[in-house]
């Protein structure tokens, strides 16, 4: 496995340049007349010029041709994808997802693709790697739309400011934002999450042209970049509106009654103590607590989760793993009580 170096920081301002052109980036302005090597001025804005510096995000980049070189879009078959929600009965009961063949996808969501306010969770299987065509999402509003791509497999992403190595413990999720393309590369049968949330590499020449899969409000769309030329042909950029990504291996959990000590990342709502959507994890840790009901307690809460339990659904440990945690097996049997403490 590849090697990568990447700039560290949660919402900093970044740069970068390809080593092979050096002084491509230009100094002390963004968009000057000439550009150096004869490159194109692109901006990616991720919100309205006219918000405030610290909610702005944008990053200037500097390609070989620019994105607008594309042909028309056209409609793709967009397969399990949808955007009608109403085409089931809503159900109260607790449910239970089994994990889904490569073949198989689904994706449940809330909200409308039009509006911009909305979550969507996707699940997806595939075994083939992205060969000279890319993916951007289109749907959700400014920097608030963001995807959260959450492999359970070997898993590389690649887009114009990021290239992502695929991590030997697969506890690496990534946040890609609104309008970012990006191709994946496998390594064998693939499975993985995306979370959706919207609210108010190098370049190469390709012989037959660079496809882009564009999702656009719920539907898919397809279109070749002209010249046939790649759309990550991107020689230096600057900015801070960017992908990220973070290895979970080291996130730090201590074991607490307050279940907001899992969390790694939250969208806002405009409702202070609200949000949108909570990215948690639950890894090994020490639980230390005495007289404690150590699993998850019995619960009912008015957020929907994605093990698919609906808001206002009770749910909690089945009876098998109580048991386990109250009774001999869990005391006893298990050798996993520590009788020094």
């Amino acid at each position: 496995v590849a090697l990568f170096q990447y700039l560290s920081g949660f919402g900093n301002e970044f740069s970068s340049e390809d080593p092979c052109c050096p002084g491509a980036l230009p100094e002390g302005q963004n968009n000057p007349q000439v550009c150096p090597y004869g490159l194109y001025t692109e901006q990616l804005s991720g919100y309205a010029f006219t918000c405030t510096q610290p909610s702005n995000k944008m990053s200037w980049f500097y390609r070989i041709l620019p994105f607008v070189r594309h042909k028309l879009y056209t409609a793709m078959h967009c397969g399990s994808l949808t955007d009608n929600w109403d085409e089931v009965e809503p159900d109260p009961n607790q449910l239970q997802l089994l994990p889904f063949s490569i073949t198989k996808s689904i994706k449940p969501s809330a909200g409308d693709t039009k509006s911009h306010n909305r979550i969507g969770i996707h699940m997806f299987t595939c075994n083939t790697s992205m060969v000279d065509s890319c993916f951007n999402n289109s749907d959700g509003d400014s920097h608030w739309s963001h995807w959260l791509i959450i492999p359970l497999t070997l898993f590389s992403l690649s887009s114009p400011i990021l290239l992502t190595c695929p991590s030997p413990h697969l506890h690496v999720p990534c946040v890609l934002q609104k309008e970012l393309r990006f191709s994946g590369d496998v390594f064998g049968e693939t499975r993985g999450y995306v979370l959706e949330v919207c609210q108010p590499g190098t370049h190469r020449c390709v012989a037959t042209g660079y496809t882009v899969i564009n999702k656009y409000q719920g539907k898919l769309f397809s279109s070749q970049q002209m010249c046939d030329f790649s759309p990550f042909n991107l020689v230096t950029w600057h900015g801070n509106y960017t992908p990220n990504k973070y290895n979970l291996d080291i996130f730090m959990v201590i074991k607490c009654v307050d279940p907001s000590i899992f969390t790694v990342l939250t969208a806002k709502s405009t409702r202070p103590g609200l949000t949108i959507a909570d990215f948690v994890i639950f890894p090994p840790r020490w639980g230390v607590a005495d007289h404690t009901f150590r699993p998850p307690y019995y619960h009912t809460t008015m957020r929907p989760r994605r093990r698919a339990s609906s808001m206002m659904t009770p749910h909690g440990p089945d009876g098998d793993y109580f048991d386990m945690a109250v009774t001999k097996w869990g005391l006893e049997t298990c050798q996993r009580l520590d009788k020094s403490y």
